[in-house]
């Protein structure tokens, strides 16, 4: 008999017939009233979680899941999943390390690049009829900051120092004399040593609003900020005065707190690009990720132990 797989996320659409294959029954909600609708008429026998750490999973949807015992994170975030719900109900909860890294690492390095080079402006200029030049500072022999050096922070790192000769310094939790990057002790300290920094840390309360005005005012009128990680670590309403007063010159944002409803000042300046989260959506990022989520699930299901099990402790990054 299949499983029965609460799914709440769309990447995976295309993967349903391999989720199948492997012996689970997806129930498809990736949006907020057919959630509610699946947990209402499925959650007697839903035994498994299929989510993401920005859309999480909540106390209260848990406790209307007799039968749910493991929850997975396709990506590396599980900040909006209550652990210590499900750690009270024996839910297992795993989440996908390491599975995306470099197709956000690429997205990152494609921000930096389109926000200093203002490529989607030149785009709509040339659209527009217009040929006359954009210019933007080169991003060659830059000093680059990353604030998380996990898994992400350190592919983004390699593509600065290894692709354009970039000066790379970080912050994060513990220093990591072994990467043979510069530390930094705090992230002011590292913005006012960065031309581009770039955000690669775990969302939840441990990072929110850890680039504040004063880490966009140490960063300066020269420096971009570049974020693949979680629009919470940015206090937003900084950033857009950063911005519309050109105390930062440009930013380049796949998350921004409060997605998927993104303030109208902040789409409204000329100075910043805008994806929709999609820094890990490759294809062969999808195909990754959900790979190691049908390992974890299958192994749980076994009764084999899951291969990337959540602990309490935050991720190194996001």
């Amino acid at each position: 008999m299949s499983i029965p797989l609460l799914i709440l996320i769309d990447s995976v659409h295309e993967y349903l017939l391999a989720i199948e294959a492997r012996g689970f029954r997806p129930i498809y909600a990736p949006t907020a009233q057919a959630r509610a609708l699946a947990i209402q008429d499925h959650g007697h026998e839903i035994r498994a979680v299929l989510t993401r750490g920005a859309t999480g999973f909540q106390a209260d949807e848990m406790a209307a899941l007799p039968k749910l015992s493991i929850i997975c994170s396709l990506g590396v975030g599980y900040e909006n999943i209550d652990l210590a719900a499900a750690q009270a109900r024996g839910i297992v909860v795993t989440n996908g390390p390491g599975a995306n890294a470099v197709s956000v690492a690429d997205h990152a390095m494609a921000l930096l690049l389109g926000a200093a080079r203002q490529l989607p402006q030149a785009d709509a200029w040339v659209r527009q009829g217009h040929w006359s030049g954009f210019m933007g500072p080169q991003v060659s022999g830059k000093r680059l900051g990353i604030l998380g050096l996990g898994t992400i922070g350190l592919e983004i790192a390699r593509r600065g120092a290894l692709g354009f000769g970039m000066r790379v310094g970080y912050y994060n939790r513990r220093a990591r004399p072994e990467s043979g990057y510069a530390y930094f002790d705090s992230p002011r300290a590292l913005a006012a040593e960065s031309d581009f920094l770039v955000i690669a840390t775990p969302g939840g309360a441990g990072t929110r609003h850890l680039v504040d005005a004063a880490v966009l005012e140490a960063l300066g009128p020269q420096g971009y900020l570049i974020n693949i990680a979680r629009g919470s670590v940015v206090d937003t309403q900084a950033l857009i005065a950063a911005l519309a007063e050109r105390k930062i010159a440009g930013a380049g944002l796949d998350v921004v707190d409060g997605e998927p409803v993104i303030p109208d000042a902040l789409k409204a300046l000329d100075n910043v690009v805008l994806t929709p989260h999609s820094a890990g959506r490759s294809p062969e990022a999808v195909a990754a990720t959900v790979a190691l989520f049908l390992d974890n699930a299958t192994a749980h299901f076994d009764g084999k132990p899951v291969l990337t099990p959540v602990r309490d402790a935050q991720p190194e990054a996001a």
